[in-house]
């Protein structure tokens, strides 16, 4: 969950009566604050920023393993490129 150095900015919504209680009795049945309680519903929802970088992991681990050869072809293929880098740089 994030964790706001400090709250900066108001949001203002609009709810029916049925919406609002159950909101209400959700954040106090968790020990919680409507406000809070909505700020974690964004959280859950929008994911925190520690989330996608955890997802984005899963997802390159769970990836396909790929080839790169033999690690003496892989040293002539950087050299190679290296080479053609210092040619074009001249």
């Amino acid at each position: 969950m994030h964790v706001p150095d400090r709250l900066t900015r108001r949001l203002q919504i609009l709810l029916d009566e049925e919406r609002y209680q159950r909101l209400g009795a959700r954040a106090a049945r968790e020990g919680s604050s409507v406000g809070a309680y909505v700020r974690d519903a964004i959280d859950r929802q929008l994911g925190d920023r520690d989330d996608r970088a955890s997802e984005a992991l899963d997802s390159f681990l769970a990836a396909p393993p790929f080839g790169v050869g033999e690690p003496g072809e892989l040293t002539r293929e950087l050299e190679d490129a290296y080479q053609r880098r210092a040619g074009d740089a001249a």
